[in-house]
């Protein structure tokens, strides 16, 4: 027994004096990588099932889920209430919005992601200008999109807004200047790109997400769309998470592998450049 127990107290001190021997050279035990889930919906979600694949994601570790979702009132909810720690959805004027309207908890930018640019489109005319008087446009109907097509006619010379918005948003009755008569009719997003092939509507404003999924691209395929510019600032995709998450680590990663090379060039290549890619912190919107 006597012998036994030399051997075991010789052996404990010898993993002992090699333990300490690794840590003094820089070795440390592998850590359990960080899991993380960010929920998302449209196109959006293939970008993030690729990049929860790349090695790049590996090496920081985090072990990335990604979940999809049918729209983005839920997906904001879930990720408030801590059913997903991070979403990749919406622009930052919705975001804000939403947080106005919402009084259950807050979210918080964590980083951008990119501008998807705002179309207006037209089968039936082949310029703003050819446009008639008295014409109807289709714009959406969601409080966040509305401001936004609104601003976008107005880039495009089309109406003047003015007057204060309300909770920051346009609306139809901000409209001073209409030199062209023009009506709006409001529709759900997802109605927006049907109405094309509507002789009553002779153009329609529609997100690009809605756009991808009706085989449009904004660049080649509409009449008008945004730039990024000042204007359009509250245009750009954010990465959010709840407001009091908004300091994780494990979180801001995912900010830095969105911006990534790989994944970068999958979604140059997967979009055909409609997603314009915008690198800034969460401070750019202060």
């Amino acid at each position: 027994m006597r012998r036994i127990w030399k051997w075991i107290v010789g052996i404990a001190i010898v993993l002992v004096v090699v333990g300490l021997g690794a840590y003094q050279f820089g070795y440390k035990p592998a850590q359990s990588p960080k899991t993380v889930t960010l929920g998302s919906y449209g196109p959006d979600t293939q970008v993030w099932e690729y990049i929860a694949k790349l090695p790049e994601t590996k090496k920081v570790g985090i072990n990335l889920q990604v979940k999809d979702f049918s729209d983005g009132v839920s997906l904001n909810k879930a990720t408030v209430e801590g059913q997903v720690d991070v979403n990749a959805f919406q622009m930052e004027s919705y975001l804000k919005y939403f947080n106005q309207n919402n009084k259950k908890g807050k979210l918080a930018v964590l980083g951008t992601t990119y501008l998807e640019p705002m179309g207006l489109y037209s089968n039936r005319y082949k310029s703003v200008n050819a446009i008639p008087d008295k014409s109807t446009i289709a714009i959406s109907s969601n409080p966040a999109n509305t401001a936004r097509s609104l601003k976008l006619l107005q880039s495009a010379g089309l109406i003047k807004l003015g007057g204060e918005p309300k909770n920051g948003l346009y609306q139809p009755r901000n409209v001073t200047d209409n030199r062209k008569d023009l009506k709006f009719r409001e529709v759900d997003d997802h109605t927006g790109p049907r109405l094309l092939n509507d002789k009553t509507v002779a153009a329609v404003v529609i997100g690009n997400t809605m756009a991808l999924q009706s085989n449009l691209n904004v660049k080649k395929d509409a009449i008008y769309h945004e730039q990024l510019n000042e204007d359009t600032k509250g245009n750009i995709n954010v990465i959010a998470t709840n407001a009091k998450n908004k300091n994780d680590p494990n979180y801001k990663k995912l900010v830095k592998l969105y911006h990534s090379k790989p994944a970068q060039k999958y979604i140059k290549q997967k979009f055909h450049g409609t997603k314009i890619d915008v690198n800034k912190p969460a401070s750019y919107f202060n």
